[in-house]
């Protein structure tokens, strides 16, 4: 068998588990992680495109998967925003890249965040998916520091096949996601 990450390994001995607890029969309810979304948006690229190279390139070199530019969808005068326009960046991951990350999020990135308390519990949509912002791009080992032209944030979106939040946030909290302690 090819290079399973460990977090995905970590998976397949925690499924039936996971199972047992949230009370699901069938072994297709329970939970798993679908993707990860990985975004940046850059409003000051309107004004300078090279901004939003930057953010590209970090992107690219979190995630290590080619990151889509995102374009306006509307124009808003107030904004200086026309349809159309590059405003940010995102990326899609699937499999064992998305596995990859998560790990790398979890047990390296997350712990060099300044002051950090954990997460919020409460950011579930009620769908089961769960969303962060982080607010630098220099947490990640990847992103080497004398070379950042600027601080980005980045918003980072865990979809999963949970059918509510409680079944997703058990599911997260078997990864050892760090959530606050309320």
């Amino acid at each position: 068998m090819a290079n399973v990450p460990r977090l995905q390994d970590q998976y397949q001995k925690i499924r039936e588990q996971l199972g047992k607890e949230l009370g699901l029969t069938n072994p297709n309810e329970i939970p798993h992680i679908e993707k990860i979304v990985v975004n940046i948006g850059q409003g000051e690229a309107v004004q300078n495109h090279k901004i939003l190279e930057g953010a590209v390139a970090d992107l690219e070199k979190i995630t290590g998967q080619k990151a889509v530019t995102t374009k306006s969808k509307k124009a808003i005068a107030g904004f200086k925003l026309r349809a159309g326009l590059p405003i940010g960046c995102s990326v899609t991951l699937r499999r064992q890249r998305m596995y990859e990350f998560l790990d790398r999020l979890i047990n390296v990135s997350i712990p060099r965040i300044r002051d950090f308390r954990g997460f919020s519990p409460k950011a579930f949509d009620g769908r089961g998916n769960y969303t962060l912002g982080v607010k630098e791009q220099i947490i990640f080992p990847e992103i080497e520091y004398d070379k950042v032209d600027r601080i980005r944030g980045l918003g980072i979106t865990i979809v999963m096949s949970a059918k509510n939040d409680i079944q997703a946030k058990a599911l997260l909290e078997k990864f050892n996601f760090p959530f606050r302690k309320s």
